[in-house]
């Protein structure tokens, strides 16, 4: 495939560390609110979700100004307009899920009366929403901002399925390309590592 025809090396690699912490993310999560509270692995995995949820914040945020000095490949010309439709919506859910999920998650901590500090990784403290974290009763305020984080993980969930049955359909059903447009290819020009011509 072209290059023309393919996402440069920027969007891959940005795109391959997103997915994988957000997976990351969703599997904490489900965990995390299922073990006994105040337990010493809960805390721990508290930490690191918010320490991996602040690094997609920032990876969505280089996503972004990528994306706005790159111009994505053009999709098939083979698709039917309401799948290209589908397409463009679903990538929107998802950059809107990937700013939403850290920033009502950041609400969350910066909500709760414990008023746990946030260290990313153990090493780079992170400061509280500064309205929030000044609030008289924050108990109301943390409670709705704990269903919307909580809905909004489903709905990632959600489209997350919906977004690899797709890609997964192109691959092995349509066999159009499409997945092969994100995928990195391996070179054995050099022996080991990414060909950037093949990138």
């Amino acid at each position: 495939m072209s290059r023309s025809r393919r996402y440069d090396a920027g969007a891959i690699a940005i795109h391959w560390l997103t997915a994988l912490a957000v997976i990351a993310l969703l599997a904490m999560g489900l965990t995390m609110t299922s073990l006994r509270p105040g337990s010493a692995l809960q805390f721990s995995l508290y930490q690191w979700h918010k320490s991996v949820g602040i690094t997609v914040l920032a990876l969505s945020l280089i996503r972004l100004l990528w994306r706005l000095a790159h111009r994505a490949p053009a999709l098939p010309a083979s698709m039917a307009p309401w799948e290209q439709w589908a397409a463009h919506a679903g990538h929107l859910a998802l950059y809107g899920l990937l700013f939403a999920m850290p920033l009502t998650g950041w609400a969350v901590v910066s909500a709760s009366p414990y008023n746990i500090p946030t260290v990313l990784y153990g090493l780079i403290p992170f400061p509280h929403l500064p309205i929030l974290a000044t609030l008289q009763d924050k108990k109301p305020v943390l409670a709705v901002l704990e269903q919307i984080h909580s809905a909004g993980a489903w709905i990632m969930i959600a489209t997350l399925v919906g977004h690899i049955a797709a890609a997964l359909r192109h691959q092995f059903l349509l066999r159009d390309g499409v997945m092969e447009r994100m995928l990195p290819r391996f070179g054995r020009r050099s022996g080991t590592g990414i060909s950037a011509q093949e990138l």
